[in-house]
């Protein structure tokens, strides 16, 4: 299985300050024909580049796109999406830090689900009572997507990932998921989990990933176009 890497995720641009973010036009290489005087030829002067195509030369071998050449149609552009970003997290350590968040806030649904007196199985009998199930389900829904939106947006990392040493990024540019990007993920993360599927639902969303190549992608980061990183 693969994925394509996306134009742009999120729809919204990360800041340019963000120091996670890739810059995709660093060229470390000394410019084509020398020094010379501006619009000689080349954009740092002298003779222009061979093959033409752009300020930096004829684009790589087998047309534009992600998969075959510059998406800029530049050449400077590097062809893979994850070069400039640290290796991809492994992902039974995801699956780890899935399991301490899903505990976290577990905690605390369970908490409102008996404070609001919506908890869905009774201490007097073994009835499970519907409406007081939906009630559950809706706080576990707002709880683990608020988490998710927040924690994501703010740093890329949920608790789980920080302490295992992992974030989320953006698969085109590396930099921390913006408000929309986030919430994506987590609701196509969690709305199944806390209205119908629970385990089964987040066992094959985030078991994705330990199939998927090249990005190692669960199908709530293939929604988000985002990938987990190792911060360490």
């Amino acid at each position: 299985m693969s994925s394509e890497p996306p134009p742009g995720a999120g729809g919204q641009q990360p800041p340019d300050d963000d120091p996670l973010r890739k810059n995709p036009y660093d060229d470390p290489s000394p410019p084509p024909g020398g020094g010379g005087s501006p619009g000689a030829g080349g954009p740092h002067g002298g003779a222009p580049p061979p093959g033409g195509g752009g300020p930096y030369g004829a684009p790589p071998p087998g047309g534009s796109g992600p998969y075959g050449g510059d998406p800029y149609g530049g050449g400077s552009y590097p062809t893979d999406p994850l070069a400039g970003m640290p290796p991809l997290a492994d992902s039974g350590r995801r699956t780890l830090a899935r399991i301490i968040d899903m505990i976290l806030v577990g905690i605390v649904v369970w908490l409102l689900s008996w404070a609001f007196n919506v908890q869905e199985y009774q201490v007097n009998g073994d009835d499970i009572s519907v409406g007081k199930s939906f009630g559950q389900s809706v706080i576990a829904a707002l709880l683990y997507i608020g988490y998710d939106t927040y924690m994501t947006t703010r740093t890329g990392q949920t608790l789980g990932k920080k302490w295992l040493g992992m974030r989320v990024a953006n698969l085109d540019n590396g930099a921390t998921p913006s408000v929309q990007t986030s919430l994506i993920r987590a609701l196509v993360l969690w709305i199944p989990f806390a209205f119908c599927c629970a385990c089964v639902w987040t066992i094959i969303a985030g078991g994705w990933s330990f199939f998927d190549r090249p990005y190692k992608q669960g199908l709530h980061d293939k929604a988000a176009k985002t990938v987990v990183v190792n911060t360490r």
